[in-house]
């Protein structure tokens, strides 16, 4: 199980430092979000942000694009150093081509399906990917409650990526604590996003062993 800290909730005035901290207490992947105001209703940081960043962290940028059309900005997202490219199926029309496109890149593609979007709509493509991500709160801002529903699709993905021998890993991100994460793992989850739980926690190395003990 891998555990990856959402950049949304560090603090900005010191981010370098607070993504070394992560690093140092056994983060997995970094997980980092590109909003356009379209998609979802907030802005955040894009690519220069990130790359700025790139040099000075060996953790996996796993880089959730919450954009309309994504396909305009996969090029810069990949040139600015994200490992893992994931786009969400609500917000392309080619979302085959897109995933074609993040893996001649030379990086991992992922999938995003929404709390209201059936698994159903992704099944033709979970063959071309390396994760898909299960938003288990919606879109677009952080701190939300975790929306329980949501764990019937990991384990329908999980049941499926298993009769079918595929290889996708299993990411959640929303509302997860040491509590609703322990509970997305039972039901397939192989990654973690966990935003305010871990940045705003009294103890972060205490919260981020308890995220690690839940897949133990």
């Amino acid at each position: 199980m891998k555990i990856a800290p959402s950049m949304l909730s560090a603090d900005f005035t010191r981010l370098l430092a607070e993504i070394k901290e992560m690093e140092q207490l056994g983060a997995d992947y970094l997980h980092i979000d590109i909003m356009d105001g379209d998609f979802v209703q907030n802005i955040s940081f894009g690519p220069m942000v990130y790359q700025w960043l790139r040099p000075h962290s060996d953790l996996v940028f796993d880089v959730h694009m919450m954009v309309q059309f994504p396909e305009r900005y996969i090029e810069s997202v990949a040139q600015a150093g994200a490992d893992i490219i994931s786009i969400h199926v609500e917000a392309t029309n080619h979302l085959h081509r897109a995933i074609q496109q993040i893996h001649q890149l030379g990086k991992k593609a992922g999938v995003v399906v929404n709390p209201g979007t059936p698994v159903s709509q992704l099944e033709a493509v979970l063959s071309d990917v390396d994760l898909v991500l299960v938003m288990t709160v919606n879109p677009g801002f952080g701190g939300q409650i975790f929306i329980e529903a949501t764990l019937d699709k990991i384990a329908q993905l999980a049941a499926i990526r298993k009769e079918k021998g595929y290889h996708f890993e299993i990411e959640v991100d929303g509302g997860v604590n040491h509590e609703t994460g322990k509970r997305c793992v039972e039901a397939g989850a192989d990654v973690l996003v966990a935003g305010s739980y871990l940045f705003n926690a009294d103890s972060r190395q205490q919260a981020m062993e308890a995220l690690r003990q839940v897949g133990q």
